[in-house]
């Protein structure tokens, strides 16, 4: 089974990354937003309704049963999905709840998890793999530009709002620094690979994982090789 988290700076390409990934591997791909819609289709308070709709076993069932088994939360598992700037500061429950969905969405199969600490969640999930993509804010800006049509100054504002609320977020629930490399097992630089060559190597690396964790000789993750491309 596979289980990658993937989390990038705003323009760095992770959730393409993450994507290409899910593609080739044909595994579910994950994030916040598909959440978002898999939420606002349980009709809270009466998910299990809404949740028949959803086939088990497919990515929206899974994403169901994980949010329906942790109504335990109800008024909290709805913020999973909202966006980090948008989660109340005194909300103690959140982590709880977060942590319920991301741990019940890796083991219902092979899976990419884009963001929301899933890294620090699954640290010790054996075989997970966890990758950081980065690029230069010059790259970035001019994507975020592309991406969003918006102009220099205003893909930056964007850029800063993120990459601010991401570290926040990660700071808050996980007393953690957002880019300390040795959170990740591998580390993605866009500036010198593209897409498919970054999911090239992030394949490999999970390959490399598997067979390390079939012959029962440790991991990626202890040896924490980070490749800088």
């Amino acid at each position: 089974m596979a289980v990658i988290t993937i989390r990038g700076q705003l323009g760095s390409g992770a959730p393409e990354i993450g994507r290409l990934i899910a593609s080739k591997l044909h595994i579910s791909y994950v994030d916040r937003e598909i959440i978002s819609e898999v939420a606002a289709h349980l009709h809270w308070p009466e998910p299990h309704v809404a949740g028949k709709e959803m086939p088990p076993g497919t990515l929206l069932g899974r994403i169901a049963e994980a949010l329906v088994g942790g109504y335990g939360f109800a008024g909290t598992i709805e913020g999973v999905y909202l966006p980090t700037w948008e989660i109340p500061l005194d909300d103690t429950r959140y982590l709880p709840a977060l942590k319920l969905v991301i741990n019940d969405l890796a083991k219902s199969g092979s899976i990419v998890i884009r963001g929301r600490g899933s890294q620090f969640i699954l640290k010790d999930l054996p075989g997970a793999v966890h990758v950081l993509v980065v690029a230069s804010l010059e790259l970035r800006v001019k994507r975020v530009m592309e991406s969003l049509k918006l102009d220099e100054g205003n893909a930056k504002k964007e850029i800063g709002r993120f990459d601010s609320s991401r570290r926040e977020f990660i700071k808050r629930y996980f007393n953690a620094e957002l880019e300390d490399p040795v959170d990740y097992d591998l580390i993605i630089n866009t500036n010198h690979l593209t897409f498919e060559d970054a999911v090239s190597l992030i394949i490999t690396t999970v390959n490399f994982e598997g067979k390390a964790q079939r012959k029962g000789s440790g991991s990626l993750q202890g040896s924490h090789l980070y490749p800088r491309f």
